[in-house]
């Protein structure tokens, strides 16, 4: 099949999954709220979210290396931001509402989605509106619901990991709840071409991805930290967690490809 031929096939699909997730929004969804019960509704509300994440992924021919497992309980999972396919990546592994910026909120389709699949949106540098996504934070983590966040604030190109944003952990430390330090790599070809940043659109950066024969990511669920000091301190022990498992997941890239199996998704 000819790159051309390839990209109009997969755009194609692009069409129908996005198509699919509408009526999952938009009809399923409510359907499911009207016939279940909260606590039931809200496992089969995340089993579909589940479910479509990875035939997005399926779609872009993602293979996911996985290392460690996600927290049993409910956590804040926090991770390195490298592009809007971390949210496939992470999302695909575990059932889990997660924190975006406001910006996305108004993107045609995504936001929309994004809204209906109970993403928390923050406007940055805005107080009240910081104290409503903490408040929405701690509710779900009382609810033992996961939460995946990006505290850097924005995407890197993957070889530095910025500064954490030490609110996103206060809802943590007021529910006494977990954090679990996530780190994401990507690889082959999507090294380069995965990152979204600088003046990136999401059409032509999915478009780019649609290109690759396939998509490479690496994806360690670190230990599990208890959330029992500062919100300051624990972000800056979840930052330099993530910081050496790459650093050292480049050193030891080689040798564990050539010796040890890995679990792909």
């Amino acid at each position: 099949m000819t790159i051309v031929a390839r990209l109009c096939y997969r755009l194609f699909l692009i069409i129908l999954l996005f198509s699919y997730g509408l009526i999952i929004a938009a009809g399923i969804f409510p359907a499911i709220t009207r016939l279940y019960q909260a606590e039931k509704a809200r496992v089969r509300h995340d089993a579909l979210k589940t479910h479509w994440l990875k035939l997005f992924g399926a779609v872009l021919c993602l293979r996911t290396v996985v290392e460690g497992e996600p927290a049993e309980r409910g956590a804040l999972l926090v991770s390195n931001h490298i592009s809007w396919l971390d949210i496939l990546v992470i999302g695909r592994c575990l059932p889990a509402c997660f924190v975006a910026k406001s910006d996305i909120s108004g993107w045609p389709v995504i936001g929309y989605l994004a809204r209906q699949a109970g993403t928390i949106f923050i406007r940055r540098g805005d107080k009240r509106q910081i104290r409503v996504t903490a408040d929405a934070m701690a509710g779900l983590l009382q609810q033992n619901r996961h939460i995946i966040a990006f505290p850097e604030g924005t995407t890197t190109c993957g070889d530095e990991v910025l500064h954490f944003h030490p609110s996103l952990f206060q809802p943590a430390l007021l529910t006494q709840s977990a954090v679990q330090p996530v780190a994401l790599q990507y690889r082959g070809e999507a090294r380069a071409l995965a990152p979204f940043i600088g003046n990136d659109a999401f059409v032509p950066h999915l478009i780019r991805m649609l290109t690759l024969d396939k998509i490479e990511a690496r994806i360690s669920f670190l230990p599990v930290m208890v959330a029992s000091d500062t919100r300051h301190a624990v972000g800056a022990e979840a930052r330099d967690r993530i910081v050496r498992k790459i650093a050292l997941a480049q050193e030891l890239e080689p040798l564990a490809i050539a010796e040890k199996p890995q679990t792909v998704v």
